[in-house]
This record gives structure tokens, sequence and C-alpha cells, in this order.
């Protein structure tokens, strides 16, 4: 018998969770059949058999976070595997034993669970007992296991107890998301500096994002601070020669800003085929990674969904983020003259490590002078 280990998955990801299996054991599969699909931190990815050969065992529940190199599907033959993605023989000890756990499950009567949810749970000290199912046909899954373990008691007996203590462990973007945030709270010196720009003399139709995108580029040209990388370690900084923009892409799982590169020398038509390439990969979770990755800026519109300023989160290495809020109309004083015009909120927040006051500001009134320009 045969181990195939979750292979690396590239981009120095340490670790994947099951999204579901494509097979079940007994299946005959070939080699490069697709076995399972994974999510990592920002994207779903098909992880294909190493080989030939009937599946044994599938060893991990859907929804369980499995590291690279951990066992993923056990074969029944001995066929030599490619050693690329196959780590070998499970030692005795380790192997999976079918026998004493369907005696297990017929001694538990309704408990249903695979051997390597119980494993995990024996790792935790958790009573299979108590909990309360959440899989198909009132299997328990390792998440239930790990949900129960993570609260400090046993899952609850009954279904209005378990409401009460329910634990909904993060997964995928948002657990990415909660992580990113840490490192950033940890790390940056955070400042924001916000403003307001008429945007009255624009054309009908204009489009809004290509327009801050256009902004930022005309920022960056004038305060090359804000294009740049911080290296805490080394105490320095690297100015950015192009401007690789982040987009922030809200999903009901979470962020994921993708890359939009080089937007200093891009048309606006193909900047806008770009964006919209951007978002259809991400929202079918298809994105590549390379394109999650890179950023020297960061442009968040959150006004479309609302909210006038905020103070944004800056991910290191960046120093930067610029907001947009929802567009409102107000009167201004022109030329001592009162008119009603409209008025786009802006919210720079910067790593005070990297950017002075001054720099954000520069960058700030070059981003307006351009925004304010009628095309």
């Amino acid at each position: 018998m045969r181990i195939f280990a979750l292979p690396d998955l590239g981009e120095g990801l340490h670790e994947a969770e099951i999204v579901e299996w494509r097979v079940a054991p007994g299946d005959e599969v070939a080699a490069d059949q697709i076995v399972a699909a994974v999510e990592t931190d920002k994207a779903v990815v098909e992880v294909p058999a190493p080989r030939s050969g009937r599946i044994r065992a599938l060893l991990a529940e859907p929804g369980a976070i499995v590291k690279v190199g951990a066992p993923l599907v056990e074969f029944e033959d001995a066929e030599p595997a490619d050693a690329g993605a196959v780590v070998g023989t499970l030692a005795r000890a380790e192997a999976p034993s079918p026998g004493p756990d369907r005696a297990a499950v017929a001694a538990a009567g309704s408990i249903k669970a695979a051997p390597a949810v119980r494993r995990r749970a024996a790792e935790l000290g958790v009573d299979l007992a108590r909990l309360l199912p959440t899989g198909p046909d009132g299997t328990i899954t390792i998440a239930d296991v790990e949900a129960a373990a993570q609260s400090g008691r046993p899952a609850a007996a009954t279904e209005s107890e378990a409401r009460a203590v329910e634990l909904l462990p993060l997964r995928g973007v948002r657990r990415a998301m909660a992580r990113t945030m840490a490192k950033a709270h940890a790390e940056v010196v955070p400042a924001t500096v916000v403003d307001e720009a008429d945007i009255g003399r624009w054309p009908e139709g204009t489009d809004t994002t290509l327009r801050l995108v256009r902004a930022i580029a005309a920022g960056c040209r004038a305060e090359p601070a804000l294009n740049a990388r911080f290296l805490s370690e080394a105490e320095g900084r690297v100015l950015e020669a192009r401007v690789d923009l982040g987009i922030a892409v809200d999903l009901p799982d979470g962020l994921i800003v993708p890359v939009l590169r080089d937007v200093t020398n891009r048309s606006p038509a193909d900047l806008r085929a770009g964006l919209d390439r951007l978002k259809r990969d991400v929202r079918a979770r298809t994105i590549p990674l390379a394109e999650l990755k890179g950023a020297t800026i960061t442009l968040s519109n959150f006004g479309m969904l609302g909210g006038r300023f905020a103070q944004l989160v800056v991910v290191p290495p960046q120093v930067a983020i610029l907001g947009a809020g929802r567009i409102r109309e107000d009167v201004r004083v022109v030329a001592g003259a009162i008119r009603i015009t409209r008025l786009l909120p802006l919210s720079l927040s910067f790593d005070h490590r990297a950017v002075t006051g001054g720099e954000a500001a520069r960058f700030l009134a070059a981003v307006i002078g351009d925004l304010e320009l009628p095309d």
C-alpha cells in the first residue's frame, strides 16, 4: 500500500483545506486524474493523482486542514509511485486500522467517524460520543472534533446546546485575512490622512475605478516614497520603479486583493480589461497565486458599499493604501460663488515607519489634483 501526501502547492504555502473529494474508497483512478479540490489562502486548487491505482482510503475529511507532506490518499497496491508526490508507506504503528475502527463503530452504535477523525479525536482528548455530527448521514468530521477541542469543553449533546456554544473555525480566505491583519497590527505603525476631491467636472459615465487607478499612478510619480516596500528586519525601504496596484475585492468568504500590474504604462481599455478579468477570476476562485502577490500599493474602493472615511490597514511590506468613500453631493464655494458639486472622500493610511506626514500629504495632493481634472 502506498500513501499519497499533499504535494507542494508552490508560492511558499504550507497547508490547505480539503474542499471536496472527487473520488471515493474503492475507485480506480488514472494518473493525473483529479482526486480532490483544496483551498489555499486565496485560491481553490485541484490535486491530481500521482499514479494509477485503486483508492483504499481517504485520509482527511472535507473541511480538514492538511499540511504539505501529510498523508492524503492511501492506495491499495504497492505499484511504484512518483517519488515527487508519494511519501512512501506508512509505518505499521501509524497505518489506519480498518478492522478495529469498524468494531468501534459497531460498539458505538450511532457513532460514524472515519479513521482519521478518530485519530484526531484521540490526539485532542475529545469524546466522540459527546459530539453532534455535522457531516452527511450523521458523520462526525474533523471540524466537529477540532471545534469541540477549541471550545475548551466537549461539544454539546443536544442541538439547542450546540447552538449556544457554536464555534465557526476560520477557513480559507477568512483565515488568511485574520493572519494577515494580525501581522499588520504587530508590525505597522499606522497613520491616516483624509481629504475630498471635487469631481463635479467629470463627464457622465466616468469610470471611477479607472480614475482612481490613474490618480494613484500620479501620486506615486509625485511622491515615490509611498510606492515602496519596508523591510522590518533590515530597517530599510525599497522604492519600487513600477506601480503594481492591489485592488481589494470583497467576497462573502473574506477579502482578496489581486494585483493589477504596471498601471502607469497601460491604456484605460487595457486596465479595464485587466480589472474585469481579475475580479472574474477572484469570484470564481480560479485566480493564479502569482496574481495575488507583489502589490506595491493598494486601492480599496469601499465607498461602493458604504462609508465616507476609514482608517485602513496597511499590509506589510507595503507602506500605503488609498481608500475611496461614497461619492456625495455637497455645496462648495468656488471663486466666491456657491455651487453644488460631487465630492469623493479619500483616506490615505500609511506606515509611519517608512513614510513621513509630508510625503503622505504630497501624495494625497497629487491624487486629488489628478482626480479633479475633467477627464
